[in-house]
């Protein structure tokens, strides 16, 4: 036994219509988008940074033996 498929009116009743952006928004959208993949860089770059600083800590100790 297959389940039914819901007919084709009954599908695109429960999905949302789409409803067209202003390019402002979609500007907004943007400027949204790409302040939260800066603020993700700059998180992993600090912790990037972390790292290497403990490396250069361990190349500092190891050196001075």
């Amino acid at each position: 036994m297959t389940p039914q498929k819901p007919s084709a009116q009954e599908s695109a009743s429960s999905r949302k219509s789409w409803v067209p952006k202003t390019p402002a928004q979609v500007v907004l959208e943007q400027i949204t988008r790409q302040e939260n993949r800066v603020q993700a860089l700059r998180d992993e770059l600090a912790h990037e940074e972390h790292e290497l600083g403990k490396l250069q800590n361990a190349r500092k100790a190891l050196e001075a033996q």
